[in-house]
């Protein structure tokens, strides 16, 4: 089997500007084809992961053997020379072509992805709605209010969720975004935060799971700071306390805080969670399959955890094919925690673009039983989105 032909499309979703998933689909001379999706769907970098991947499949695809993934994914490493630097331009397209390979060979053999990774460990896998801040309903909305908090937690809870992630540090008490949370926050931010929190802690009760979301926003010293609220209000774990720049910040907070410490996203293969993994200040791993080095290194940064005790829950912020390839993953391995399911992945203008639309039925996903990843792209919608062919 050889690689013919390989497109590559950045989305645009004009119901949501600042989307754009950025999908591929490698083509092979025995008709089978592979999809696969780069992790950038969000703020900047699409097109850099789209022309990337264009790039690579011009230097390594055509001709190429779409079984031989250990194979492509050791040369895009090492002879495409900024992949030993890294950064997540480069990893989201390696990260789409080897989620694609893998589609292939699993659909060549005529069995769903997740047995190639080991079979089924985990049955129905557990969710949880992420993103509350953006509320949980058919519009993105960036929620001030903490009624409102908690009014989008009991949407969520009434669709079978019994977990729920919100950002609540995000935005201040006018709905204005900020990106730097690293100097102390005052009394009154700290009680419009808690406020959020228990609001969301009120509507759905104790039995339903709270994680507390950062996005890398405070510092050591803010970070620490909210740690007690973290701790008052049950929380499940707190996702991305500090930055990834120096692996020490994690394990500060980590040593302050009697919650466990999840990350990942930002963290691109083996070599990127090693020194948390070592030092032990991260609790649940969130690799990104799109971001990673799709299933060929994804696969081994599960099992590395896995040495470390450490959960996993595979982030998911990106189109359907995210989805589906997460779940496979999520599927096969034994230190599988819970599954990301975004605000984004509900929302119409991100579902319209596949033709199977993966969503959990009462908080709970099953994988499906589909050869490959059972996943493919709409042409009548992802056609009108600027593409590009490599033959």
């Amino acid at each position: 089997m050889k690689i013919t032909r390989v497109e590559i499309f950045d989305i645009e979703c004009p119901k949501r500007p600042v989307w754009n998933p950025v999908f591929i689909r490698i083509h092979t001379d025995e008709g089978i084809a592979g999809v696969g999706e780069a992790g950038l769907a969000y703020d900047w970098g699409h097109s850099a992961a789209a022309h990337m991947i264009k790039e690579i499949a011009e230097a390594l695809l055509i001709g190429f053997n779409p079984v031989n993934t250990e194979l492509l994914w050791s040369k895009m490493l090492r002879e495409g020379f900024w992949g030993l630097g890294g950064g997540p331009v480069f990893y989201a397209a390696m990260s789409a072509i080897d989620t694609a390979l893998w589609d292939i060979k699993a659909k060549a053999l005529n069995v769903p992805l997740y047995q190639l990774l080991g079979g089924k460990t985990n049955g129905k896998l557990r969710t949880y709605a992420s993103q509350l801040q953006f509320d949980w309903d058919k519009e993105v909305t960036r929620l001030n209010d903490p009624v409102d908090y908690g009014r989008a937690a009991e949407k969520a809870v009434a669709e079978g969720y019994d977990a729920v992630k919100v950002d609540p540090i995000v935005y201040d008490k006018t709905g204005a975004g900020h990106f730097d949370r690293t100097k102390l926050f005052t009394q009154p931010e700290m009680r419009l935060f808690r406020a959020r929190l228990q609001a969301i802690r009120d509507a759905v009760g104790d039995d339903v799971d709270i994680i507390f979301e950062c996005h890398s926003l405070p510092g050591v010293a803010t970070a620490i700071q909210l740690g007690e609220m973290v701790e008052d209000i049950g929380c499940l774990y707190y996702e991305e306390p500090v930055n990834y720049l120096n692996s020490k910040l994690h394990d500060k907070v980590a040593k302050r805080v009697n919650v466990p410490i999840a990350g990942g996203e930002r963290l691109y293969n083996r070599w990127g969670v090693r020194p948390y993994l070592e030092d032990q200040s991260l609790d649940v791993l969130q690799p990104d399959i799109g971001l990673c080095g799709g299933f060929t290194e994804a696969k081994k940064v599960c099992d590395y955890a896995d040495v470390y005790d450490v959960r996993i829950q595979a982030h998911v912020c990106g189109g359907p094919v995210a989805t589906a390839a997460s779940l496979h993953l999520e599927t096969a391995i034994p230190n599988f925690l819970i599954h990301e399911h975004h605000t984004y992945a509900i929302k119409d203008w991100n579902r319209e673009l596949c033709i199977q639309d993966p969503q959990p039925v009462n908080g709970f996903f099953e994988v499906t039983e589909t050869p490959g990843i059972g996943i493919d792209l709409n042409d009548e919608i992802v056609y009108r989105s600027p593409h590009m062919e490599v033959k």
